[in-house]
């Protein structure tokens, strides 16, 4: 056990310089704590617009590719390729696209991937060759200037997560990583699925009119049964982010020489031990050098509602997470963990074997991108620094060896913010 309860801690407050960084008023509205029934596979619409659910994620370098995705009929009249460029009068980058089942629905996922791009440069987007065309950027080779990325978890597809769309796409982020529950479709629900790109197809456009890439990771609410499950019960899912995690539900993806996401599957599909712990030992090995270090997961080892503890022979929640993947975090001195399901937002103190160290790590949640819960106050859980109940994102930003990570709400006010600089020294002892 991480020994929760064996010292006092401090509250954390937030840097009062953020409130002039992030534009924001008002407070959070309430919302029901439970999380809508899935809605029937069979009310799919089957003329859908690729434009309604078109967004962009990668299956690798984020400086030089992208993947473009959509949900739609698999019809004559659907593109067959796409390309992209630079500017006008340059020469198309063309890619050819692919129609993949979309689960047992009607419809198809429509993919392509565009290679050979310029770094740090905005481009132009056609699909086909209409005469609509869409815009995004590549992620720059180098972090010369200020990164910034948005994450969060939990979103289903009502009107708190489309707010939190709208502030997110003001942050002009490079890119969004939701690390689980993205629709609630649970396995069962095209139109869950559905719902949920069509949202972010529409709101998560950057003020120049860029298209914000996805970046995910699988949670209980995107699987047949939760936990536990097969590739297979990742229905709608899977055939949407199968480009990145072609075998396993886990893997890393390396922007230029100074960010790493570590994304991993908290027991939906690949168990938490074994083979994914063994991957993430290396994963983390090979990143240790590098300036920053992010690893994002769907259930947390340290939450702010559900029981830590379990009982008789049953796990608490996350303590899967402390047995197998809290030392790995630790050993190779990770910058912060990005946890969500329990619909909160939180902040933890630094970590280490679950007490309070300025060299430890950080956690970051709770998942209330558009779910909501009261969570449980500091007080009953030291580790805790910071809890809220409120509908929030995270903006990161990333200058030189320096992390920021402002809390947003759903209105633009400013939760939280802490930061850090460098490499922590190795774990001691």
């Amino acid at each position: 056990m991480t020994g929760f309860h064996r010292r006092d801690v401090l509250r954390a407050s937030a840097a009062s310089v953020a409130s002039a960084l992030f534009a924001g008023h008002g407070a959070a509205a309430d919302a029901p704590e439970v999380a809508p029934s899935p809605r029937p596979v069979e009310k799919v619409p089957g003329d859908l617009a690729p434009s309604e659910t078109l967004y962009l994620t990668w299956f690798r370098d984020p400086t030089t590719t992208v993947a473009v995705q959509w949900i739609g009929a698999d019809s004559p009249a659907a593109p067959k390729t796409v390309r992209a460029a630079a500017r006008t009068g340059d020469e198309w980058k063309t890619a050819t696209v692919t129609a993949a089942p979309f689960g047992k629905s009607p419809l198809k996922v429509h993919r392509a991937e565009i290679t050979g791009l310029t770094p740090d440069t905005d481009y132009v987007l056609q699909l086909g060759k209409g005469p609509q065309s869409f815009k995004f950027r590549t992620c720059p080779a180098k972090a010369t200037d200020t990164f910034t990325w948005v994450s969060g978890g939990d979103c289903g597809t009502g009107a708190a997560a489309v707010r939190t769309n709208q502030i997110a796409a003001k942050q002009e982020p490079y890119f969004a990583l939701i690390a689980g529950d993205l629709g609630y479709d649970n396995g069962t629900s095209a139109l869950a699925a559905i719902l949920f790109a069509r949202n972010y197809a529409k709101n998560m456009i950057d003020p120049k009119g860029r298209l914000i890439p996805l970046v995910t990771c699988v949670g209980n609410h995107e699987v047949r049964g939760g936990y536990k499950a097969k590739r297979a019960d990742a229905t709608f899912y899977l055939p949407q982010f199968d480009g990145f995690y072609k075998e396993k539900t886990y893997g890393a993806l390396d922007f230029g020489d100074y960010l790493s996401l570590v994304l991993l599957d908290s027991g939906h599909i690949a168990p938490i031990g074994g083979e994914q712990a063994d991957w993430l030992d290396s994963a983390l090995a090979e990143r240790e050098g590098r300036p920053h270090v992010f690893v994002a997961n769907h259930v947390p080892a340290y939450p702010s509602y559900r029981a830590p503890d379990g009982a008789k022979d049953k796990f608490g929640t996350g303590e899967g997470n402390r047995l197998h993947w809290c030392p790995l975090f630790e050993k190779y001195r990770v910058d912060a963990v990005l946890e969500h399901h329990d619909h909160t937002f939180k902040r933890t103190h630094p970590l280490t074997d679950g007490m309070i160290d300025k060299y430890g790590v950080p956690y970051l949640g709770d998942g209330s991108w558009g779910m909501l819960r009261t969570p449980v106050p500091p007080e009953k859980r030291p580790y805790l620094a910071k809890v809220g109940k409120a509908y929030h994102m995270t903006v990161h930003k990333l200058e030189g060896e320096q992390r920021y990570h402002v809390a947003l709400d759903d209105t633009g006010k400013v939760a939280d913010v802490c930061g850090s600089t460098g490499k922590r020294p190795a774990k001691r002892g």
